[in-house]
């Protein structure tokens, strides 16, 4: 598991956060008990440490199922005392003790998960086929490729990953099973080297790797992201007064497509940006995982 201590994330486009939360000023203006944000990704607390210091009167629900994360966020916002609260869940079964003046979601692994070869969720350094955001609970991705039928196992491919060689890469899949039985040494190495094999050796060096679809694919099913993301659109809105802020980062088009049309259709919702606000060329250049990050904001109607 990755250490506390080097569960180190730049918070992506931290600037348009803080703008897109700049109404909790006024909301916080008529409360003078302050105030919650909800951050439904705590993660290692970069959001949060700034909307902190910005509103002295605002406390924190931080909201976090990888315990790496919980730890590093309670070590990074110390300093802000019982202003912090930080509980072990997912964000879409939560049940808040308080109606919200924010809610902020940052979607997608953050960059020490991404690092730590332990958690399986990157090829770039061979670890075991986990991909699990809570390491102590659920099924791990070698585990759900050997369950998984092969027709089932490129369905999924297909519809999490948008990947067009599904069929081919869940059939290698099958055949050079299994994937989570501890007794093969198979890791993400292997995985990556088994979708690269499908396909043609030209396409096999261009700007993405091979397996980056699939990689994608195997860890929203792991953990359930998708579905995670419709309860959390559902549930949100009611967990905010009037004029609160509702503010989404989503990282790939399956996401963002189901938070903008969530945003567009709501009776509940105000959308307050037609376009998501996307990092600019310094960011890109400074923080490279920021290229792909999406920022929609809406705001709850009375």
């Amino acid at each position: 598991m990755t250490a506390a201590g080097s569960f180190e994330h730049v918070p992506v486009l931290a600037d348009a956060v803080l703008e897109a939360l700049a109404p909790l000023a006024a909301l916080l203006a008529d409360r003078p008990a302050g105030g919650v944000l909800i951050d439904c990704t705590l993660g290692g607390g970069g959001h949060s440490a700034l909307l902190l210091e910005a509103y002295p009167s605002l406390r924190l629900v931080g909201l976090d199922r990888d315990p790496s994360a919980r730890a590093a966020a309670a070590a990074n916002l110390a300093g802000f005392g019982d202003r912090v609260r930080i509980e072990a869940t997912n964000f879409a079964d939560h049940v808040p003790a308080e109606p919200a003046l924010a809610v902020l979601a940052d979607l997608g692994v953050s960059s020490p998960q991404l690092d730590g070869a332990d958690r399986g969720f990157s090829f770039r350094a061979d670890g075991p086929l986990d991909m699990r955001m809570n390491p102590a609970a659920g099924e791990t991705a070698g585990a759900l490729i050997d369950r998984l039928a092969e027709t089932d196992l490129a369905d999924l491919i297909y519809a999490y990953g948008e990947e067009r060689l599904s069929r081919r890469i869940a059939r290698r899949l099958k055949e050079q099973g299994p994937w989570g039985d501890p007794a093969h040494a198979r890791g993400t190495a292997d995985l990556a080297y088994a979708v690269a094999g499908c396909y043609p050796p030209r396409a096999r060096h261009g700007r993405i790797h091979p397996a980056t679809r699939t990689f994608q694919a195997l860890r929203i099913a792991v953990n359930d992201e998708l579905g995670s993301l419709e309860r959390l659109l559902e549930r949100a809105p009611d967990w905010l007064v009037p004029g609160g802020i509702l503010a989404i980062i989503s990282f790939h088009s399956l996401e963002d497509r189901r938070v903008k049309t969530a945003f567009l259709s709501d009776p509940r919702l105000e959308r307050l940006t037609r376009k998501p606000l996307v990092a600019g060329e310094a960011e890109v250049e400074a923080n490279p995982r920021s290229r792909s990050a999406k920022l929609r904001v809406a705001r709850r109607l009375p």
